[in-house]
C-alpha cells in the first residue's frame, strides 16, 4: 500500500532561528520549503530554499511549482529592524500578496505570527489582556502601524476566506539563544536603561517553548487569533537582575528627554518607539491558547534568565 502523501508547507522568514527551530520539529513529518525576503539559507537537501521578495512575481513561481498544504509565515521585519516603509512593504504588502497567492493555489492552512506590540502600552491597560482587547498600537506610534495592519488584513481575510483557516499567533516577548529582538538585545547586555520610577511587569517565553507554539498550532488546525504567554511574569528591572545586567537609569520626563538621552549615549538596543512599553504593563492573557491547543510552556523565567546570565553576548 501506498504511503500517505506528506503535508507540503511553505515556511517563511527562514533566516530567523524560531522559523529555523519550526522546520527542525517539521521536517520528519513534512515537506518543506523554506523562503526568505533577507538572505537565502541551507537547511539540508531536503528543503528547498529561496531569496525571494514576496512582492515580486516570482514568488508566485513557487506556489505553481509546489502544491502547498499550508503556509507558516513567520517572515515578519521587527519593530527594531529597518525603516517604517520597508517594513510596511514587507510586513503588509509582502503578507497580502501570500494570503492572495495562498487563496489562488487553494492553500487550506495558514499560521501568522503577530506579536503583543499591537495592543499599545498605555497606564489603562487592563491587568490581564485576552484576544478581544481593541488595538491601540497604531494610535501611539507610527512605527508600529504595520504591525496592526498586518493584524487588521489577517482578520480580513480570516472571515472573507474561511478555507484558510488562519491562525494569528500574539506571542509575549520572544527570548532565548538566537533571537535578536529588542527585549533579548537587553538582556543579553552587561548593561541595560531603565526608566527612573517605572519597572513595569513582562512577560517571556523561551524560543523553544514558541516553537512547539506554532507546531501545535500546525497540528491542532483551529482557526482565529490566540496570544502566547506563559502564566507567570516578573518586573522588568528585576528580570534584568536576574540576568546580571547592569541598570542605567534614564529620566522619564520630559517625554523628549529619555528619547535624547538614548541617542546621545547611542543605546539603540532601546527603541523609542518602544518607550512606553518600559513604562506601563502589557500582560496578555494566553489561556485560550493553552487550553485550545493543549500548550503548556517547558522552560521556565529561571531558565530564561540564567541563560542570560551565563552568556552575555549570545549568538
Amino acid at each position: 500500500m501506498a504511503a500517505p502523501k506528506r503535508p507540503q508547507i511553505l515556511v517563511t522568514g527562514a533566516a530567523g532561528t524560531l522559523a529555523q527551530q519550526v522546520i527542525g520539529q517539521l521536517r520528519e513529518s513534512c515537506d518543506l520549503v523554506a523562503v526568505d525576503f533577507r538572505e537565502q539559507v541551507w537547511l539540508g537537501d531536503d528543503i528547498p530554499s529561496y531569496c525571494i521578495d514576496f512582492n515580486k512575481r516570482v514568488f508566485e513561481d513557487i506556489f505553481r511549482r509546489f502544491h502547498f498544504d499550508g503556509v507558516i509565515h513567520l517572515g515578519r521585519i521587527m519593530s527594531s529592524q529597518e525603516n517604517r516603509l520597508r517594513r510596511y512593504n514587507a510586513n503588509v504588502l509582502g503578507s497580502q500578496k501570500l494570503l492572495d497567492l495562498s487563496h489562488k493555489y487553494n492553500v487550506s492552512r495558514v499560521i501568522i505570527l503577530s506579536t503583543y506590540y499591537v495592543y499599545g502600552a498605555v497606564p489603562f491597560n487592563p491587568a490581564l489582556i485576552n484576544e478581544e482587547a481593541p488595538l491601540k498600537a497604531a494610535g501611539l506610534t507610527m512605527d508600529l502601524v504595520d504591525s496592526v495592519e498586518l493584524e487588521n488584513l489577517a482578520n480580513i481575510y480570516l472571515w472573507r476566506y474561511p478555507n484558510l483557516n488562519i491562525t494569528v499567533l500574539r506571542p509575549c516577548n520572544i527570548v532565548g539563544p538566537g533571537v535578536r529582538n529588542a527585549i533579548s538585545t537587553l538582556l543579553s547586555g552587561e548593561r541595560a536603561p531603565v526608566l527612573a520610577g517605572f519597572s513595569p511587569m513582562m512577560q517571556f517565553i523561551h524560543i523553544d517553548d514558541m516553537a512547539d507554539a506554532i507546531v501545535a498550532a500546525w497540528q491542532y488546525r483551529r482557526k482565529g487569533i490566540y496570544n502566547v504567554a506563559p502564566e507567570d511574569w516578573v518586573a522588568y528591572q528585576r528580570a534584568l537582575e536576574l540576568c546580571g545586567c547592569s541598570r542605567v537609569p534614564i529620566p522619564s520626563i520630559p517625554p523628549v528627554l529619555p528619547r535624547t538621552l538614548l541617542r546621545l549615549i547611542n543605546l539603540r538596543r532601546f527603541p523609542p518607539y518602544l518607550m512606553d512599553f518600559f513604562k506601563y504593563p502589557v500582560i496578555i492573557d494566553g489561556r485560550s491558547f493553552a487550553r485550545d491547543f493543549g500548550f503548556h510552556p517547558r522552560r521556565s523565567l529561571d531558565d530564561i534568565f540564567h541563560y542570560y546570565r551565563e552568556n552575555k553576548h549570545p549568538v
